[in-house]
């Protein structure tokens, strides 16, 4: 079991198992979540996932035309979970929310890297979308 929290540890995503995808992804929707230049997020089926603590929602339509909701602290703002249309039935965590510099496994894809800023430098073996 892996626990990831918002900011001010009101809210808690507990995640069972191993996540089934983990991604980076430079969309400049992450970009703006995340507060950061990239965004990395695990991903689990959402049976495997337990949310407790008040949270809000937020949705926003992305630029591949999709739907997202995300879930965050109405206290802190820590933004603790999301769903997006293209990949129904999974739930994403933020791997920063889990506080934890050895969360493995690594990333598998890097998306959107058409928006990468130019000092950015992705490595590893791992799918590269544009």
């Amino acid at each position: 079991m892996r626990v990831a929290e918002c900011r001010c540890g009101a809210v808690k995503v507990a995640c069972a198992g191993e996540p089934v995808r983990v991604s980076v992804c430079h969309c400049l929707n992450c970009q703006r979540r995340s507060g950061s230049a990239f965004a990395v997020q695990a991903r689990w089926p959402e049976a495997d996932v337990e949310i407790s603590g008040e949270t809000r929602e937020w949705t926003v339509t992305g630029e591949s035309g999709g739907v997202g909701r995300f879930l965050f602290c109405p206290v802190c703002g820590g933004n603790v979970a999301y769903t997006i249309d293209a990949m129904p039935g999974l739930v994403a965590v933020p791997v920063g929310a889990f506080a934890d510099p050895d969360f493995q496994p690594m990333p598998e894809y890097s998306v959107y890297e058409g928006r990468m800023w130019p000092w950015v430098k992705i490595e590893g073996e791992m799918e590269h979308w544009d």
